[in-house]
């Protein structure tokens, strides 16, 4: 699974077949059964950037997808979260996020070991702290299409967007924070339990928006860009 899970952040659009080709190259006798397996034990579809953890929702009522061709601006335009899977020295966990679009800050992130909406309003509910963005985008997971979830991002007058389905590309910036969050944090640590994840990635998030220059923000930090009053198009 550890291997599987960093062949498929270097190369999204392996299938099955090719997942298993890559783990025999490297010495390991598998059959594509076995990686099949455990590719949905992790969450994990070919052609997705991310691993495709939150399952389809049914809601009553539906939302557009708001960004098409939308400049983006400043800090509290849109935010956007999703989710993850975090390997650990033993099992693993789901990693929710919610970031900023404009400056890339983590504004709230949370940890859990089943898949559940409440975590992920949990992360929303911290985020909320620092503001109110004009609009909100989510895939069409269950966890955000729950009427928990849109009732309480109504509440807070806050448009919601919804990516189309089967269009991670639609959260773009959050699947570059996987990305990011795997290769410089998750890849280079065995966490031998859930406090220690949640320990060193605190240490991470805080490195990420504080210290770590991105070069898509002009060499600043997510906390500059996020502070500032108004920005220029991305």
């Amino acid at each position: 699974m550890r291997l599987l899970d960093e062949q498929y952040t270097r190369t999204p659009y392996y299938g099955i077949r090719r997942m298993t080709a890559s783990l025999r190259h490297q010495g390991y006798l598998v059959n594509h059964k076995r990686v099949g397996r455990l590719l949905r034990l992790m969450g994990l579809e070919a052609l997705y950037p991310q691993p495709h953890l939150s399952q389809p929702g049914q809601p009553s009522k539906r939302y557009p997808y708001l960004l098409r061709d939308l400049p983006i601006t400043h800090s509290n335009q849109v935010w956007s979260t999703d989710i993850t899977y975090l390997r650990m020295a033993h099992g693993f966990v789901y990693l929710v996020a919610v970031l900023d679009w404009y400056s890339r800050y983590v504004l709230a992130w949370q940890l859990a070991n089943t898949l559940d909406t409440p975590f992920c309003l949990d992360a929303l509910e911290a985020a909320l702290r620092y503001g109110r963005p004009d609009i909100f985008n989510t895939d069409q997971g269950v966890q955000f299409t729950s009427q928990a979830f849109t009732q309480r991002l109504e509440q807070a007058g806050i448009q919601i967007s919804w990516d189309g389905r089967g269009r991670a590309l639609d959260n773009i910036f959050v699947e570059r924070l996987w990305r990011t969050v795997k290769w410089e944090e998750v890849y280079l640590k065995e966490y031998s339990s859930v406090s220690a994840a949640v320990a060193s990635l605190q240490q991470y998030f805080h490195f990420y928006n504080e210290e770590r220059p991105h070069q898509s923000l002009g060499y600043r930090t997510p906390h500059w860009s996020f502070t500032r009053k108004k920005g220029l198009p991305l």
